[in-house]
């Protein structure tokens, strides 16, 4: 495990991910208290599915219609 400082951090950063990429656990802290932790991102497990949510959502008919109260906020501060 590699823990380093915040401030040591900053200038080695390229250094820290490349050592999580290769599975190595990398922690920076800050005034020796642990911050976050550096891991690698994990691929998508399967692709997006557009439409997937087609039928069970339903979009009111004045969506799209202008709230007058939100209107008058905009208004008010020209």
């Amino acid at each position: 495990m590699v823990s380093m400082n915040l401030a040591d951090a900053q200038t080695r950063l390229s250094a820290l991910v490349a050592a999580a990429l290769k599975g190595e656990e990398v922690v920076i802290a800050n005034a020796g208290e642990p911050l976050v932790r550096v891991v690698p991102c994990q691929p998508r497990v399967a692709p997006r599915q557009p439409g997937r949510l087609r039928g069970q959502i339903r979009i009111a008919d004045d969506f799209d219609s202008p709230d007058e109260a939100i209107v008058k906020l905009f208004e008010e501060g020209r």
